[in-house]
């Protein structure tokens, strides 16, 4: 049976994320001090000790939840058939198909967190989630609006939009007229996957084109267009368009499906993609790990 490895992005972070590893592997341990040593700044220490508002800065969440990822599926020794990740949790994946070191993993990361929050600060933005339509009634009232598009594809009747304050609102109100169950604010620091991050990913595709990517182990499955990559300049320009495009998580889940995975690992902070798969099908074997 193939095996997949799935990587959450941000917002699946929690005080104390990674500390297990840390204390109970060398492995782990010494990747957690490179990073610190790479950001310039101790990053364990608000993992593992910090506040729910310390962790929620972007320059933090990012290399947080990259690092618990990766570093879990380092110590486990994981050897995936495919690995997919959300958004942020792209990189991730990247790393532990050995598309890219962890090392300059980790650094695009930090770049990325960076760009971001600029981005979020020069053109303040929000995101919503919908729930209970069809995603091409949402992508109907987003098309209305000037301002909003569809962001995350989470799973049927589960859809994130992103744009402007005011747009965000708008549709939001909108939803719920045509229907749906719930549409409400995320408290996120921006627009995220949305032209309101055009910026960002100006900056990052420098950063991306220059980093050394090899062939990966096995396919990834990008957010981009929800097909399996493994050439090397295909994935640098999916992961460029990333940041200004949909994540097309419910169209992976569906892929991967088809193409035979029937066995799924979450590795990371929270469970949020072993729900997400569930809706998706339940006929699939899923779990979620975040320690040894």
């Amino acid at each position: 049976m193939k095996h997949a490895y799935l990587f959450p992005g941000q917002g699946a972070q929690y005080s104390g994320m990674g500390k297990d590893l840390y204390e109970h592997s060398a492995q782990a341990k010494e990747l957690f001090e490179k990073a610190n040593e790479i950001l310039g700044f101790r990053i364990t220490d608000i993992m593992f000790e910090g506040t729910a508002e310390e962790l929620k800065q972007t320059k933090v969440t990012q290399p947080a939840v990259f690092l618990h990822s990766v570093i879990l599926a380092k110590t486990l020794g994981v050897k995936p058939d495919a690995v997919a990740g959300h958004s942020l949790g792209e990189f991730s994946a990247l790393v532990i198909a050995g598309a890219i070191s962890f090392e300059d993993g980790l650094k695009l990361v930090a770049k990325r967190a960076a760009a971001m929050q600029a981005a979020c600060e020069a053109q303040p933005g929000t995101m919503a989630a919908v729930l209970g339509l069809e995603d091409a009634a949402v992508e109907q009232i987003c098309a209305g609006i000037e301002g909003v598009v569809a962001a995350n594809y989470n799973c049927p009747g589960q859809l994130v939009i992103s744009g402007a304050v005011e747009a965000v609102d708008e549709a939001c109100v909108k939803a719920k007229e045509a229907g749906a169950r719930r549409a409400l604010r995320l408290p996120v620091g921006g627009a995220f996957h949305s032209p309101l991050m055009e910026p960002a990913r100006v900056e990052l595709e420098k950063a991306i084109n220059e980093a050394p990517f090899q062939t990966p182990l096995c396919p990834i499955y990008q957010n981009v267009d929800a097909q399996p990559h493994t050439d090397p300049q295909e994935i640098k320009k999916n992961l460029i368009a990333q940041l200004t495009a949909p994540v097309r998580w419910t169209y992976i889940t569906k892929n991967m499906l088809a193409d035979g995975f029937a066995n799924f690992t979450e590795l990371g902070p929270g469970t949020v993609l072993q729900g997400l798969v569930k809706k998706v099908s339940t006929d699939v074997e899923i779990e979620s790990k975040s320690a040894l």
